[in-house]
């Protein structure tokens, strides 16, 4: 089973160009965030046509995530846990029947800038509530995953230029501790899992010719519970993506489960 997370950053802006990788990679299972779009208005014609069941969380304009899948899905939720009032649409998941059944979270984590401020205290707080359900996660003891757009760089090889981030809220101490304590629970982040070279990059900018230049962060992550990551055969970055005509700024990263 191929596993994908990938922000698109709008699907109507970015339908041609997801089809296409799509086509590509093969995925059986693509996790999307930013599809920028209410559920009614989400094109989902496009992608049953290829054979995905589409499954999303929308909200007009902003945020938003889907879960395309050519495997069967089962119990689907929509909204991280913990908190009636938040009405951003963060959070979706649902159980993919294959050879056997795995739990998929699709999250895009906020942003948090400026920091400090109200929006990075939004961003901390949704981590704890993250927290949460990643405990519930590893209590089932069922292969699962988290996958999408963390908006967390982890360590300073995650970052061309580590320096220019160093008050940012990607990658200010509070929030990578944030991510370290749920990693810590005993998930295995699955990139680094395969590859700890520094160089790997899922986003680059659209300014200051950031792609060119290959300035880039990892902030697109995968974290497995440890009945999933037994199952892991193979993990990847398709960077080439990000080269293309109307590209997002974040390129797929992958996982292939024994499953």
């Amino acid at each position: 089973m191929k596993i994908a997370t990938f922000n698109i950053n709008g699907i109507k802006a970015r339908a041609q160009a997801l089809l296409d990788w799509l086509d590509e990679a093969q995925p059986d299972v693509a996790v999307l965030q930013e599809i920028k779009s209410v559920d009614e208005g989400f094109p989902r014609e496009l992608f049953e046509d290829r054979g995905y069941q589409v499954e999303t969380h929308g909200q007009k304009s902003f945020n938003g995530v889907a879960i395309l899948s050519k495997l069967p899905l089962e119990d689907v939720t929509r909204g991280l846990p913990g908190d009636d009032t938040d009405e951003q649409a963060r959070w979706i998941e649902a159980t993919v029947v294959g050879k056997q059944a795995v739990r998929i979270c699709g999250l895009y984590l906020p942003n948090g800038n400026p920091a400090p401020g109200p929006k990075y205290e939004y961003k901390l707080a949704w981590m704890e509530r993250l927290k949460a359900r990643a405990e519930a996660l590893l209590e089932a003891e069922e292969p699962a995953l988290m996958a999408g757009d963390y908006n967390i760089i982890p360590q300073s090889e995650d970052a061309a230029k580590p320096e220019q981030w160093t008050e940012d809220a990607l990658f200010r101490p509070e929030s990578r501790a944030a991510f370290r304590r749920i990693l810590n629970l005993g998930f295995t982040e699955a990139f680094r899992a395969r590859d700890a070279a520094p160089g790997n990059y899922s986003f680059w900018d659209y300014q200051a010719g950031a792609w060119n230049r290959n300035n880039g962060i990892r902030i697109d992550h995968l974290l497995l519970t440890p009945q999933c990551a037994d199952l892991m055969t193979d993990c990847g970055i398709d960077k080439d993506i990000r080269g293309r005509e109307k590209p997002s700024d974040h390129v797929p990263v992958w996982i292939e489960i024994d499953a």
